[in-house]
């Protein structure tokens, strides 16, 4: 089974190996400070706010995720599968973005999606789960895996802010792409988790920007 990151003592443990392994990251870590381990509540709700954060600013994300808390009180699968069109648009929802959260809603409603069961996955399996669901990637699938499910090796290459972060520690002459990325970070297993958990800080600490809203 996958190691999994469950608190602060445990980022830090991975944080400590990253260090044994890569000179440039332990010296980055002196310099940059600790992040702050992310947690966030597995379930419909917090894969429904992955998906409304996708490609869109962090100040839309949270103003469409307050309307939608609005209109729907309870916010469930429920309310979501039997809401109108009209009703997702006036939250600010794309037709995309609907269709997206329809599906979403659908699936956990009529069981296709059983979220629970994903904690007992390995991450490979879980991410071929999730990806059933229409609008979820990999990065999506990823970004659950780590924050939801404390997967410590979870590494979300897609990320543009990892990329951003990754360029400047290990000063590139170019940006890397999802593939390059993924093939640079194979020498952190099996603690990219962490390695994204600090890459998210540094570049937070280099922009003044969040990389990751929720």
């Amino acid at each position: 089974m996958n190691a999994i990151i469950n608190d602060e003592a445990g980022l830090c443990q991975g944080l400590d190996a990253l260090c044994d392994l890569d000179p440039l990251f332990a010296a980055a870590r002196r310099r940059m400070g600790e992040p702050s381990l992310r947690r966030w509540e597995p379930g419909f709700q917090t894969l429904l706010d992955i998906i409304l954060g996708q490609q869109v600013s962090t100040a839309s994300a949270r103003a469409i995720r307050a309307k939608i808390g609005a209109a729907f009180d309870p916010l469930t699968p429920e309310a979501i599968a039997a809401a109108s069109p009209e009703a997702l648009r006036a939250c600010g929802l794309s037709r995309q973005k609907m269709a997206y959260v329809g599906d979403l809603a659908a699936r956990v409603v009529d069981g296709r999606c059983r979220l629970e069961l994903l904690h007992d996955m390995d991450d490979e399996a879980a991410i071929v789960e999730l990806v059933q669901i229409k609008g979820i990637g990999r990065w999506t699938a990823e970004i659950y895996l780590l924050f939801c499910l404390g997967r410590a090796d979870s590494w979300p290459a897609a990320d543009l802010a990892l990329a951003v972060a990754f360029h400047h520690l290990h000063d590139l002459p170019e940006r890397p792409n999802e593939k390059h990325l993924r093939h640079l970070a194979e020498k952190w297993r099996p603690w990219r988790g962490a390695a994204a958990h600090f890459l998210w800080h540094y570049y937070h600490r280099l922009s003044q920007r969040d990389a990751i809203i929720k």
